[in-house]
Parts: structure tokens; sequence; C-alpha cells
């Protein structure tokens, strides 16, 4: 009877604690909620804001409630370019914020991303607040960041890339000859190279030439920008990267791309200085998650007057899907800001390598559409090619960053025969029966016909004839003209702008400012309404215990993990394609 009683015993306290320790956890996740749910947050006197760049950059953020809180912080933090953007203006502002400490390693995101961080900073510094910048290693795209910072400090023991932009392609043919499965391709222009991880183990010729044009597009901005906020001759900044001068912290210091060699204490030491407190006083740092629940600074304008900014991030694709750019949900965003009275301008901000060709043309209507009753007006982020290139090219101006990739006019289409694969590796092999003569065209288990390779051939002509007819329209200039500038060729910003691809370089900024001035709107008479909205509190919640799908597969395959993510691409490859090579990462 003891023994039963010690057991019971064990039992109720062994609930009570549970439910004690259950009762703290609400009112943890209460206070998260609360922080979520927009309540304003004072900012102390004489505050740092502090942003922390070393993680994934998109166009919208995603909340992560429970950041901070340890074992709930599974999903890491992914930043939204256009919070941070509205953080720095805020903070300009606002006289709380005296400066902005910036930890900018390895941000992770395209280029044209950088630039329009690079100068919301720019624009910052003009409240002559200080900017400082610390790194215990820094690449190439954290240090663009990091050069208009009024300070550069770098540890002693770390490093900085300064080696030069490489873009670096993947090709699969190797694995597909192994696997025993034969891709057909289907494509129209030299340039085209999307398909060429497929056949080729090798760049061809055309699209080292592209890609030299673009990169060097894209590295010559880069040095011009370095030069001009470091003030350093760029002949010499490209004598740095050419002999590997930059090996130490030291090197760093000696070439004057930092301007101190310093721990992170020594980093707070000057901070102090800045603030004008004394050293053992703790720095108020406020970091970018909780300012955004901060007083707001920013005049937000008449809210009659509306210019809708919808983003477009991703791949193309058809349906709803959340993740990507699907056509029937941007294009009823799109339809509904034509509809609705109060908006009297829309800015199509686009962030894609392409995909669907389909898809692509299913939204292209909706902003033409559009345009024919209010101003319509693509801004272009870190990618808008092929597809990207062909939402955009509906609006009345497009407006790219100089280190946009863009272009890239063509379409593709592929059909893999894996009849060698499953009969010689797997053992399994088909046969059929049909009514008509090619009822089961087109057929990834038996080798096509010369007829049924001409029939999709012909039917990828259609679609290079739809696209290119439709971006001469929308550039007004003549179909020739068009299509000397397409084959597939991929493009910088500043290459596009000066061949009419482009009208104007500048970033979203620039583009709301033109919808705006196209539908006579003066400054401060109208309010910006983004579309989509951030994923709520509870949402991310759930994605906190079941993790993002990237980031649990780069937990578990490491360096595979690119692999799989090119696999589950091929996979959403139906139909006829307008998008940018697979693997494309220039750093």
């Amino acid at each position: 009877m003891r023994q039963f009683f010690k057991y019971v015993l064990a039992t109720i306290v062994g609930l009570m604690l549970f439910s004690f320790v259950a009762f703290l956890m609400l009112l943890a996740v209460g206070s998260v909620f609360s922080a979520a749910s927009g309540d304003e947050i004072a900012v102390k006197e004489n505050s740092v804001l502090k942003i922390n760049l070393n993680s994934p950059i998109r166009e919208i953020g995603v909340d992560n409630p429970f950041g901070g809180f340890g074992a709930f912080n599974s999903t890491g933090n992914v930043i939204g370019l256009l919070d941070l953007k509205q953080a720095l203006a805020n903070a300009k502002l606002d006289p709380s914020i005296k400066g902005v400490y910036l930890q900018t390693e390895y941000p992770q995101t395209g280029w044209a991303s950088l630039e329009e961080i690079r100068n919301a900073l720019i624009d910052f510094k003009k409240s002559k607040k200080f900017v400082v910048a610390y790194g215990e290693v820094m690449t190439e795209k954290g240090y663009y960041i990091a050069s208009v910072a009024d300070n550069i400090y770098l540890n002693p023991a770390g490093a900085l890339e300064w080696n030069g932009l490489d873009a670096e392609y993947t090709f699969f043919k190797g694995t597909f000859d192994k696997l025993g499965i034969k891709p057909v391709i289907f494509r129209v222009g030299e340039f085209k190279s999307a398909v060429e991880p497929f056949i080729r183990d090798n760049m061809s010729e055309a699209n080292k030439t592209q890609t030299t044009s673009f990169l060097n597009s894209l590295n010559n901005h880069f040095l011009a920008n370095v030069a001009q906020s470091r003030g350093l001759p760029v002949a010499q900044l490209k004598k740095l990267a050419d002999d590997l001068s930059i090996q130490t912290a030291g090197d760093a210091l000696r070439a004057k791309l930092v301007t101190k060699v310093a721990y992170y204490d020594e980093v707070e030491t000057d901070i102090r200085k800045s603030l004008k407190i004394d050293e053992k006083k703790k720095i108020d740092f406020i970091t970018l998650g909780k300012y955004e629940n901060a007083k707001k600074y920013v005049e937000e304008g008449n809210i009659k007057n509306r210019v809708a900014v919808i983003v477009a991030d991703g791949e193309i694709v058809s349906g709803k899907d959340d993740d990507n750019i699907a056509s029937d949900r941007v294009a009823e965003q799109i339809r509904k800001a034509r509809l609705d009275d109060k908006v009297k301008a829309i800015v199509i901000r686009v962030n894609s390598p392409g995909g669907s060709a389909l898809a692509s043309d299913v939204m292209w209507r909706e902003v033409v559409l559009a345009n024919k009753v209010k101003p319509v007006v693509a801004s272009m982020s870190d990618y808008a090619a092929s597809g990207g290139y062909y939402l955009a090219m509906g609006a009345r101006k497009i407006v790219a960053e100089p280190n946009t990739i863009t272009g890239s006019i063509g379409i593709f289409g592929m059909v893999f025969n894996t009849e060698g694969f499953f009969k010689d590796k797997l053992g399994v092999t088909y046969d059929r029966v049909v009514t008509n003569t090619h009822s089961d065209f087109p057929s990834f288990t038996r080798e096509m016909s010369d007829f049924e390779k001409n029939v999709l051939q012909q039917s990828v002509n259609r679609g290079y004839e739809i696209f290119t007819s439709k971006a001469a329209q929308g550039r007004k200039i003549p179909i020739d003209s068009l299509k000397a500038l397409a084959s597939g060729r991929v493009w910088s910003g500043v290459q596009a702008k000066a061949n009419g691809l482009v009208d104007e370089l500048g970033g979203l900024d620039k583009a709301v400012q033109l919808a705006a001035k196209a539908a006579n709107l003066k400054e401060g008479d109208y309010r910006i309404r983004y579309t989509p909205e951030k994923k709520n509190a509870f949402e991310e919640l759930i994605k906190s215990f079941t993790g993002d799908e990237e980031e649990q597969l780069q937990a578990k395959l490491g360096d595979l993990a690119p692999y799989v993510t090119y696999l589950k691409m091929l996979k959403r490859m139906e139909g006829t394609q307008a998008r940018l090579p697979f693997g494309l990462d220039i750093k």
C-alpha cells in the first residue's frame, strides 16, 4: 500500500510540475504572439539598431514569433527586404535611434537585393547618424553592404574575400548517362542555355559569351560603388583581386578596405564613444525584428489613394502555390488591384528566374488588362529573366537595378526518355495498346519518332513567336530588333537599359514613384499596399515545429542539398518553360 501511495504522490507532483511549466510556456507564447500582433515597442533613448544580415533575404519576410526563445527557434530567420528598408527609413527619423550596427558577413541573397539594402543605408546616413559594420569574416556580398559604413571592423583572426565574382553552373549529363536517361530537348535561340545542364558537361561558347558579358557588368558596378564609398581607385581594387592580395585582416586594413582590425568588445567600446556613454554602460541595441513594431515616424499617406505593390517572388508555376509565383494567385491579385477604385497605380515586383511559359502568359494578360485602366510599372529585383521578363513586359515602364539579371527571352521544352533506366537499371519494361498512332504522345518510356519530335519543336517555336511578338509590342520596338536581343540571351540591368529592354535603373522605391507620378499622385498623397502580407504568427508556430523544407534538406544532406532541390525543380517543369539555367550562382 505504501508503494501505491508513493506512485500516486509522484504522479500528482509530476502533473503539478507539468501544469506549472505549461502555464509558463503559455505565458511566453502569449507574450510572443502579443509582440507579433503589432503592439508598439518602446525604444530607449540613445539606442542602436542592430541588423544581422547573415540569413536568407527575400522580398517578403517571414514572421518568426519564437526568435530568441531557444528551442522554439528551429527555423532560423528569413529577413524581408521590404521590412528592412522600412525599418531603416523609420530609424532615419527616429530620435531615439543614434546609429546602425551591421553584422554582414555572408548575406544569402542576390546582388540587386544587396543594392536595395546598400542604397537604404546610404539614405539613412543623410540623418548624420553613424553606421558601423563588423564581421569575423566577410564575403564580397557582405562587404558590398559594409562598404557604405562609416567604420568597417574585421576580426584580427578573420578574413575578407576579395577575388572577384564567379558564376557557376551545375551539369547533370554525366548523371543521366549513368542512369540511362535520355533528355530530348526542344528550344529556340543559341543563348537559351537553360537546357545545357542536361545535354552537356560544360558551358557552350554562346553561354560563356553571355555569362562573361553580364558577370563583368555586375563586377564593374560592384567595384565602381566600392571605390566611391572607400575612396579607392577601381584599378587598385581590380589588382588586389587579381593578385589575391587580401589574405589576412591586416592585408584588408593596409589596402584600406576596412578601417580597423578589432575584436567585438573593441567595436562596442567605439560605439560607446559615439553614443557618449560610460564604457561600463550596456549599449541599448534593438534588433530588426523588435524594431518593426516600434513607433512609426514615416508618414503613410492618404488611405483613399493607394499604390498596390504586388510581389511575385520565386519560380513561375500554375495554380495557387504559396511558395512560388503561382499564376492563379498572382493573376487574382492583379485583377483585384485593377478593380479596386482606391488603387490608383500598380507596381509588379518581380524576383524570378522564370518557369512555366503558360503560367507567365496568364499573368501577362492581367498586367495588360490592368495597364489599360491604371498605370502599371514593373520593378525587377535579383532576377526577372525569361518568364520573369514575360511577367514584366506588359507594364507601362520597367525599372531594374544595375545588377539585376534579366532578359533570357526564349522558351524550351524537355522530355526525358526513361526507357533505358527502367529496363537496364531496374528491370522494368513497358508495353501498350493505343487507339491512334500517337495516343501515348509524348511518352517518357519509349523513343519518340522524328515526326513527334518535330511536333514538339513546332510547339516551342510557336511559343517563342508569341513571347517575342508580345515583348516587341510591350517595348514598342520592331520585332526584328527585339529578336536580336532575344534568343535566350541574359543581360545585366545596365545592359538591358542600354538595349531598351528596361526603361529606368533603380529599385522598388523608384518604381513606386514612377507609378504614382503616372497616376498624378503627389508625394504624401497616397499609401502603399503590399501583397502578399507576411504569414501570421500561428502559421510560423507550426513551421517552427515542422521546419522549413529547404533548411531541413540543408541540415540533413549538407552539400548534397542543392542537387535534391534541382530534382524537385525538374518535377515542376511541365509544358514549355521560360527560365534561366538551373543552379546559376553568382558569388
